[in-house]
């Protein structure tokens, strides 16, 4: 992915133009003032420039809650918190035996866990002993990676097969078929049903190959969500992991943290920190298209080369990254549009993933030509969906005409 600083103005493959007189990533002379800024900087609080405790004009409540505290006493408290939670969620995870419910639970909080452990080592790496804080990320992102593989493929199942649905329109056809059928009793749609009967159908292509499409998809998936599963059990009973869970166990209690570093004042070491994974945040998304996004329908995202996700990917493990980090200095004043911007790009990897499933299922040897049509629709479907997502997401990220940095919230 190409990264660019405050002064990237457009991509080279970008076209030129779009709502308010912007330009690439920013706006021309006589545009909405502060467009660029909001590029660059995302959504800020209403002070105007990324503020990394996330707060907004005023007295900033973070300064006492860091007053008097060093960085080091900040960081390992929410590190043993959130090692506390991975713990928790591990005991839950084994007392769920039989309950599917309970341990799909169970597995999600692990995550969410492993994920706020990753990402603070990741963000304030330079406080920590290095090597050891690199080795437990690298060993929480195989293990949040294992267990986040059959949740999925059955998310993905069941996205795909309800766009399925909707696409063929069943329910609306089996509603159409039973008004046809309540006139034909009281005889007065024997005539119009006779004329439908001789029409063409032109949803005919789709229907006939939907059932075929859906059973193929729904044996790849449940088959890939299978294998994850098992994969997930092995892990779990693995020695890799047992150690993993030993290292966490240390973490609750002992954050191995380097001296020099953590000791100075929490209010001068951990904000600049912050700050800095915001604008790595910054810098990948004013490399996007965001102009090109912002026009409904644009048809960027139907591009067969789909290399082009990447960027948007990695936006979004970088605003999880700023996101966490705010939770770190001022937990109750983090910037709900950064969640919000979150969502967005959680749905644009979600729409993706279902467009390469259905891809993938069409390059499946020796199926009819109807199946591979209702696949490619499919296909298409989802790709709109990931056009939808980054709209959102620049209506999140950047401010609205009139300059109000609430906008599209």
């Amino acid at each position: 992915m190409t990264r660019g600083g405050a002064g990237v103005a457009q991509r080279h493959d970008q076209p030129a133009g779009g709502p308010a007189g912007l330009t690439g990533i920013g706006y021309e002379l006589g545009g909405a003032p502060g467009a660029r800024a909001a590029v660059v900087d995302g959504p800020a609080g209403h002070g105007g420039p990324y503020d990394p405790h996330g707060l907004h004009d005023g007295q900033d409540p973070a300064d006492e809650r860091l007053g008097g505290h060093t960085a080091g006493e900040v960081l390992a408290g929410y590190l043993h918190r959130q090692s506390g939670d991975l713990l928790r969620s591990l005991r839950l995870h084994r007392e769920s035996g039989s309950d599917a419910e309970g341990a799909g639970e169970a597995t999600w909080q692990l995550r969410c866990a492993a994920r706020r452990i990753s990402a603070t080592l990741h963000t304030f790496r330079p406080l920590t002993e290095e090597t050891w804080a690199d080795q437990l990320r690298s060993e929480l992102g195989w293990l949040s990676g294992t267990l986040a593989r059959e949740e999925a493929c059955a998310a993905r199942r069941e996205r795909l097969m309800t766009a399925l649905a909707r696409l063929t329109g069943r329910a609306e056809r089996a509603e159409r078929a039973g008004r046809t059928n309540r006139g034909s009793a009281t005889g007065r749609g024997d005539r119009g049903a006779a004329s439908k009967a001789a029409e063409p159908d032109p949803e005919g292509a789709l229907s006939a190959g939907a059932a075929r499409a859906g059973a193929l998809l729904d044996r790849q998936l449940t088959l890939a969500r299978t294998r994850a599963h098992s994969t997930a059990l092995q892990a779990l009973g693995s020695s890799r992991f047992h150690a993993l869970a030993d290292s966490v166990a240390v973490l609750a209690s002992e954050a191995p943290l380097a001296r020099t570093a953590a000791d100075g004042p929490a209010g001068e070491v951990l904000p600049p920190l912050a700050e800095q994974a915001h604008r790595r945040l910054a810098e990948a998304v004013a490399a996007l298209p965001l102009s090109r996004a912002g026009h409904p329908y644009n048809a960027d995202a139907l591009a067969a080369d789909h290399r082009q996700d990447a960027p948007w990917h990695q936006a979004r493990m970088l605003v999880r990254l700023s996101r966490y980090a705010q939770e770190v200095l001022a937990p109750e004043h983090a910037d709900p549009r950064l969640a919000e911007a979150s969502r967005a790009l959680g749905r644009h990897r979600d729409a993706a993933e279902a467009a390469a499933a259905a891809a993938a299922a069409a390059r499946t040897p020796r199926i009819t030509p109807a199946t591979a049509y209702a696949l490619g629709v499919l296909h298409a479907d989802q790709r709109h969906e990931v056009e939808a997502a980054r709209f959102a997401f620049g209506r999140v990220w950047l401010p609205g005409p009139a300059g109000d940095p609430g906008w599209g919230r």
